[in-house]
């Protein structure tokens, strides 16, 4: 401590801030110490008879400050409703909080959110990290707290659930090249990479009892495996499947599967839950070890970003925080260190990496810190704690 101090007044804090950045880029320095915090942890264990824990009422003290007045101050309505219910633990009927949810509908950008996921289904989507398509904009409504009674979500959600197949799956309208074993046209159809985003947005709406849904979650659980869900997709698209190798399971498909049965407080300790939880935090347990194709942790899985399009830190912990029976797993506290360790002096958070398609938001930009991500991270620390 009193050495890194030494060097803060030596360089500065941002010469200090880019030098450790340079330090932990180095990989296998990086594994070399989770290997030994691994140790440590196991230690622990071994003598105490028990996994170190986070008291809730200490979660705040593992921020270098706590930013929850700058959060009410400064973010956006959607900002402010979520830490009034996630971090003080409001009751939806709080005046504050209704104040909050009015705001948040009628605050322009929120209308413009909601028009354009109302357009659905866009245009054709030819690749699942396509920021701009509106299959994200349904998960950031769903994210940002909407209802299916708050103005202007009924069209939405009746254009989505317009669409929904035989097999159970929500559909998309998607157009796969013919060099990808496609037909080279748009059609309605589902995959695994995009069909548990929509079931975890309508989901997240309120709709859990409606029996579409029941049939999509059905639907969806069917296809897990032993080691996790794989890439699957509607049996229309022919012998079409994802990259990779036939036997793995796809890292972002378990990550957007858990994230709809998180939705689900009877599916939060299924069998189908644990195991692809453990699909998740196996994969960042070996990840020095044999790669997944596409699904490599290192530098950029590390950035802080939103909105949650693909595979990064920040995603995964945020969904893996909502299953209790993996809030205390080592490596999911591993990479929530990782996470802590990005704050700045205030407990704030930084982008580290942008969609284009998020130019104008506080959270697409990587000079000042962002309430949403700030926010997100926090609410992600607590969930640990309890």
């Amino acid at each position: 401590m009193l050495e890194n101090l030494s060097r803060i007044q030596r360089i500065g804090l941002e010469g200090r801030l880019d030098e450790q950045e340079t330090y932990w880029a180095d990989q296998r320095r990086l594994d070399t110490w989770l290997q030994l915090h691994r140790e440590c942890e196991a230690k622990y264990e071994q003598v105490y008879g028990r996994r170190r824990t986070m008291p809730k009422a200490d979660w705040k003290g593992l921020f270098k400050a706590d930013p929850t007045d700058w959060l009410l101050a400064e973010g956006a309505p959607w900002v402010r409703y979520r830490t009034l219910v996630d971090l003080l633990d409001r009751p939806l009927d709080d005046p504050e909080v209704t104040a909050a949810r009015q705001a948040m509908q009628e605050h322009p950008a929120m209308q413009e959110l909601v028009a354009e996921a109302a357009g659905w289904p866009g245009y054709p989507l030819k690749r699942h990290n396509d920021a701009k398509h509106p299959l994200h904009k349904l998960a950031i409504l769903a994210d940002f707290g909407l209802q299916a009674d708050d103005p202007g979500m009924d069209k939405v959600i009746a254009a989505v659930m317009a669409h929904q197949s035989t097999e159970g799956a929500f559909q998309t309208l998607t157009q796969v090249p013919k060099a990808y074993g496609g037909s080279g046209q748009a059609a309605w159809t589902w995959m695994l990479c995009d069909a548990p985003t929509i079931l975890y947005a309508l989901l997240s709406f309120g709709l859990r009892e409606h029996e579409a849904m029941q049939r999509a979650i059905e639907h969806v659980i069917s296809f897990i495996r032993d080691n996790g869900w794989p890439c699957a997709v509607s049996p229309d698209l022919g012998k079409f499947r994802g990259p990779g190798r036939k036997a793995d399971p796809c890292p972002y498909v378990n990550l957007i599967v858990l994230k709809a049965l998180a939705q689900v407080p009877e599916l939060q300790d299924s069998p189908a839950a644990h195991t692809g939880a453990e699909m998740l935090l196996g994969h960042w347990e070996r990840q020095a070890g044999r790669k997944i194709y596409m699904f490599g942790i290192g530098t950029d899985f590390r950035k802080l970003k939103y909105p949650f399009i693909w595979y990064d830190i920040l995603h995964v912990t945020d969904v893996l925080s909502g299953f209790p029976f993996a809030r205390q797993d080592p490596r999911l506290r591993e990479m929530a260190e990782v996470i802590l360790s990005k704050q700045d002096d205030r407990g704030c958070f930084t982008p580290q990496s942008v969609w284009r398609a998020s130019k104008g938001w506080e959270f697409g930009q990587k000079k000042a810190p962002s309430p949403w991500i700030t926010l997100l991270a926090l609410r992600m620390i607590k969930r640990l704690s309890v």
